[in-house]
């Protein structure tokens, strides 16, 4: 393990001699990191401060990554600076997740996943495989993303001057495999976006969306229960 600052809470964790920390990391107690994991990877930030100071990167002090107890981290796997991750994290292979994101407890982010930073996720998440999550996009507690779903937050990508909105999943959201949700949009508490629907407009709370472009309509009786995570 090639480290500089690393605070481990506990004995107990079992963290791969490969594994790559920068800045001043934290890991809980009952950890599981595997190969070539890297914490607290430095930001553009970061790199541009540590080329002004003069410093090397190894001696220039910055947050790493904090990861809170009982993780699993898969193999290849990296997590910038300004990261603080809630207990009981599971990620997948080949997981990015980019600076100053915070995650809650239970969160669970499947394999190639992408999460850009300035981003807040909630706890007991279920972010399936290959899922694109933009900067400053907020997901609320018990949201379920199924695989390939991809969030996005640029109005009029490059043409148009377009300050950053990513989505706003609120409490116990669903969305379905390679469902696409445009720039701030909402997709309320307790709904549901279809598989495969591109998403354009707010989504009530307990209803569903479903085609392309999508429309709204009523969430079936059997659909409205709290997700299972």
């Amino acid at each position: 393990m090639n480290s500089r600052t690393l605070f481990v809470r506990s004995t107990g964790n079992r963290i791969h001699g490969s594994c790559r920390i920068y800045g001043t990391s934290v890991v809980g107690k009952n950890c599981t990191i595997m190969e070539n994991v890297i914490l607290g990877y430095p930001s553009n930030k970061v790199l541009n401060d540590v080329q002004s100071s003069g410093q090397t990167l190894e001696r220039y002090p910055f947050v790493g990554a904090c990861i809170g107890d009982n993780a699993v981290i898969r193999s290849n796997s990296t997590f910038y600076c300004d990261v603080d991750a809630g207990h009981g994290l599971r990620t997948g292979h080949n997981v990015m997740v980019r600076e100053n994101t915070k995650l809650g407890d239970n969160v669970l982010l499947g394999t190639n996943t992408v999460v850009d930073g300035h981003t807040s996720i909630g706890s007991n998440v279920s972010i399936q495989s290959n899922v694109y999550i933009p900067t400053n996009t907020v997901i609320e507690d018990n949201v379920f993303l199924g695989p390939c779903s991809v969030l996005a937050n640029d109005k009029y990508p490059i043409r148009v001057e377009y300050g950053l909105k990513g989505p706003r999943l609120r409490k116990g959201a669903s969305v379905g495999a390679n469902a696409t949700i445009l720039p701030d949009v909402e997709i309320g508490e307790g709904a549901m976006v279809a598989a495969g629907a591109l998403v354009t407009k707010n989504v009530p709370a307990w209803k569903l969306a479903i085609g392309t472009p999508a429309k709204v309509v009523e969430l079936p009786e059997k659909l409205r229960n709290l997700n299972r995570i």
